[in-house]
């Protein structure tokens, strides 16, 4: 289950829809929100979705910082002629040849697993056998307010008590804006749906104790003091066949390709010369 939410979460962060938006433009060259996704990606080894929500937004401020420092560096480079020294063409025809070998190492691996197929029979085998893979943890969509005293704290809660339904969630909202210290303060305190354990715990045991739009009373973590606002429950479930049929392809069709690629070495090793 922990390889296809990964699988989801690659497909998330690599969407079209969003990886066109240009974030910052340093000397005439654009950095793009999938550039930085795709570096939160290659940072975390496609485990970015596992990163704490509250701490998300930080780690994506700190890759942001260092695309735009490369291309300072880059700039630099540029204007004091290093692309120009001896030393610099001398290790890039090395880098070329090095590229060039894995890119057609990479172009091969390809064309070889594009002809391995699963049949929708193998599948449905696969899922009907292991259901108990597809079962989706409880989940909780929540908001929260962090400030660093409880008298802050409970000064929020004062603002929020006379409230209900849409009118409290709005004003939730508004103030997490004006008075969260934390990351997520700009969302309107919002945390997105995780599953127990992705929190802290005294936020985690809270959370999961809590009604769909309740407040918490001052929760205190090591971070300060939070005002938790609850705003959806997923009860666990295991997924559809149809949810799943994507991943269960992959992982079988990866199975398959591992027999091939031994068989077909066996044979490019038996045709090949080598020598000690």
């Amino acid at each position: 289950m922990m390889k296809m939410t990964k699988i989801v979460a690659t497909f998330l962060l690599t969407s079209t829809l969003v990886s066109a938006a240009t974030l910052i433009t340093v000397n005439g060259t654009k950095i793009t929100q999938q550039d930085v996704d795709t570096a939160l990606m290659n940072a975390t080894q496609g485990r970015f979705n596992q990163v704490p929500a509250d701490k998300q937004a930080e780690f994506r401020k700190q890759v942001l910082e260092q695309l735009i420092a490369k291309e300072l560096v880059f700039g630099d480079a540029k204007d004091t002629g290093v692309l120009k020294t001896k030393e610099f063409k001398d290790e890039f025809v090395k880098v070329q040849e090095r590229v060039k070998k894995e890119l057609a190492i990479q172009v091969w691996q390809k064309q070889q697993l594009d002809k391995v197929k699963v049949s929708n029979k193998e599948l449905k085998n696969y899922y009907d056998k292991n259901k108990e893979e597809f079962n989706e943890k409880a989940s909780v969509h929540a908001r929260h307010i962090l400030v660093k005293t409880e008298d802050e704290a409970k000064s929020i809660l004062k603002d929020l008590k006379s409230l209900k339904g849409d009118a409290l969630k709005n004003k939730f909202i508004e103030l997490a804006k004006s008075k969260s210290t934390g990351p997520s303060g700009p969302k309107g305190g919002d945390l997105g749906y995780f599953a127990k354990g992705q929190m802290v715990p005294e936020f985690n045991d809270k959370v999961f104790s809590m009604k769909v739009g309740e407040v918490s009373e001052p929760v205190k973590t090591q971070f300060g003091y939070h005002v938790i606002y609850l705003e959806d429950k997923k009860a666990k479930k295991t997924l559809a066949f149809t949810e799943v049929k994507s991943f269960i392809e992959q992982r079988l069709k990866m199975e398959k390709f591992k027999v091939v690629m031994q068989g077909k070495m066996l044979e490019l090793k038996n045709k090949a010369k080598i020598e000690q």
